[in-house]
C-alpha cells in the first residue's frame, strides 16, 4: 500500500523517532510504512490518520491491483 506519511510528517515538522514515540512503535516500524516496506496494520493506519487529523484515505493510498475479486454467482 503507497502512503504519504513521510510527505505529511515532513511538512508538520515532526522527525520520526517523535513521532513513534507518541504512537506507540519503534522508529524502524514507521520507517518501513513509510518507505512501503511493510503496511501497517488497519488500526496502526487510522492511528497515524488521527494523529495528523486527516481522513485516512489522505494518507495512504489504495492500490487497486491488490483489490480482491468477487467469487462468480
Amino acid at each position: 500500500m503507497k502512503n504519504r506519511l513521510s510527505d505529511i510528517r515532513k511538512h508538520c515538522g515532526i522527525r520520526q523517532q517523535e513521532m513513534a514515540c507518541m504512537l506507540g512503535v519503534s522508529r524502524q516500524t514507521l520507517s518501513s510504512i513509510e518507505n512501503g516496506h511493510w503496511d501497517p496494520s488497519i488500526k496502526l493506519a487510522y492511528k497515524i490518520a488521527r494523529f495528523f487529523g486527516k481522513p485516512i484515505e489522505e494518507v495512504f493510498l489504495f492500490d487497486e491491483k491488490w483489490e480482491v475479486e468477487e467469487p462468480a454467482r
